[in-house]
């Protein structure tokens, strides 16, 4: 048996705790259902950012569709996402939503 790839729930007082693909950061996310609109909170360091909370079903469905593995990617915001990873989708005009899922940045260290 192979352990979870998180732990947590999913709520603000135990958020999912996740590895960054070097395992050297922790990412914790939760829900926030009672902010408008609904999102879910991403903190890393000490920078915390949202992302509109359709993106957890939305992504669900368009990998069950794809039936097989999808990479993530890990472009700057500021540059292109790769053609064909879960970051590309999140950011095209083809998604549920018809754009990116992130929302504005909530604050920032440095």
């Amino acid at each position: 048996m192979t352990a979870a790839p998180f732990t947590g729930i999913g709520t603000a007082d135990d958020p999912w705790v996740l590895k960054t693909p070097s395992l050297g950061s922790e990412i914790l996310m939760h829900r926030d259902e009672d902010h408008d609109p609904p999102v879910l909170v991403c903190t890393v360091g000490t920078t915390v950012l949202h992302y509109d909370l359709r993106i957890i079903e939305d992504l669900h469905a368009m990998l069950k569709e794809k039936g097989d593995w999808v990479q993530l990617g890990n472009a700057d915001e500021q540059k292109p996402a790769a053609e064909g990873t879960v970051e590309a989708w999140a950011r095209s005009s083809d998604n549920p939503i018809g754009g990116w899922y992130g929302l504005k940045k909530v604050s920032g260290g440095g």
